[in-house]
């Protein structure tokens, strides 16, 4: 019986940085073009234009980086019709890596060609990088800092809010002008990126019956006594680590049926996250959330075509995407438990026309007996 190998697979990426979180974490560098990244014999090896291979030399973690354009020359030499996929099989052979693993994004068109040329390849599951999911302490910082670009913009909303007046429409008024939700969201836009983030995913700033929609961002006039969703996932530009958090506001005074609400979600919220440590999974704290929220009477379903209730997953993990694994939904496995350092939103929420929307979101990490917010700002959401 022969031996299996517990030799890590090689894997190979075409992708660029900025737009591709495995690429960003393997190459531990940010460009905006993509080039060639792969593993062989231990060593991680990198083709790249002549524009961006000064920083990569210096900044990324390749053992190897190489001139793209220089190496495709050199091989034109031999081969006149060379092109991307024969320069990948030519740095597989000259480095010894006989067969890539690619993630599941990996160009189809490019797959094709270079299985052609007889490249062994076979695709990866979901996470790729399976140790991008747990994270280190260097990679919880940086969450950290997400999500005070994320405090900056509640920050503004709060202060534009707190000035705003109530006019004779029962519009709200700011400086001179009715207040809109585009508004908010140029003023959360703003305060991001003082704070070094960049919205580049956009943000949710949408009240009244649009912030039932629970992720329509937001537009026109917004009126007082309605609840304001505003949901805020900046990335720090100078790291690509995203933060995700929610508030909902209300300027003027709530009725009975919002307060309870919103009190409602702050209660699943606050235990949810005290049901949060590692060894539990993600689904058994979001079908105590369901249960929760069911016991108060708020089922999950449908008023004339629009979902109700709380009918979206409690969370989901965050890092060089804002949505990643793990996840803590329906959709989740009952085998998939949490782990040390893992991250994960906590973002209960309820909809329902008539009344309004509601959604609380924070941050945690995942620790041995509990879990520890990388988030932090108040829940004040009544201004008057």
């Amino acid at each position: 019986m022969s031996k299996k190998s517990n030799k890590k697979p090689d894997v190979l990426l075409y992708a660029s940085p900025n737009n591709s979180a495995d690429m960003r974490w393997f190459a531990h560098f940010a460009c905006g073009d993509a080039f060639i990244a792969f593993t062989a014999k231990g060593k991680r090896i990198a083709a790249i234009t002549m524009l961006e291979i000064v920083r990569c030399r210096k900044e990324s973690n390749f053992d190897v980086v190489l001139d793209m354009a220089e190496e495709l020359a050199k091989l034109r030499e031999t081969q006149p019709d060379a092109g991307m996929p024969e320069l990948i099989v030519d740095l597989a052979k000259r480095y010894g890596a006989e067969s890539f693993r690619v993630p599941p994004d990996f160009p189809s068109g490019l797959f094709v060609t270079l299985h052609k040329l007889g490249l062994k390849l076979e695709v990866g599951g979901t996470p790729f990088f399976p140790q991008r999911v747990v994270k280190t302490e260097e990679e919880l910082e940086y969450i950290r800092a997400g999500n005070r670009a994320s405090c900056a913009g509640f920050k503004a909303v709060e202060k534009i809010l707190k000035a705003a007046t109530i006019d004779k429409k029962g519009f709200l008024k700011y400086e001179g002008k009715t207040l809109t939700s585009e508004r908010l969201r140029m003023a959360i836009e703003h305060a991001c990126l003082d704070a070094g983030g960049i919205n580049v995913e956009g943000l949710i700033a949408a009240s009244g019956e649009q912030g039932v929609d629970c992720h329509c961002s937001g537009f026109g006039p917004i009126r007082a006594n309605s609840l304001i969703v505003c949901d805020i996932f900046p990335r720090i530009a100078a790291t690509g680590y995203f933060g995700d958090m929610t508030r909902t506001y209300l300027k003027g005074k709530a009725s009975p049926e919002q307060r309870r609400l919103v009190d409602s979600v702050k209660q699943a919220h606050d235990a949810a996250i005290a049901r949060i440590k590692a060894g539990v999974t993600g689904v058994s704290v979001y079908r105590a959330t369901v249960d929760f929220f069911e016991k108060l009477g708020y089922k999950a379903g449908y008023v004339d075509g629009v979902p109700t209730g709380f009918f979206h997953g409690l969370g989901h993990g965050v890092g060089l995407n804002v949505h990643e694994a793990p996840n803590m939904g329906g959709r989740s496995l009952a085998s998939e438990k949490l782990r040390e350092n893992m991250v994960v939103t906590v973002e209960p929420g309820l909809y329902y026309p008539g009344i309004g929307g509601c959604r609380i979101e924070d941050v945690v990490v995942v620790r041995k007996d509990g879990c520890e917010l990388l988030s932090n700002h108040p829940y004040k959401w009544e201004i008057a």
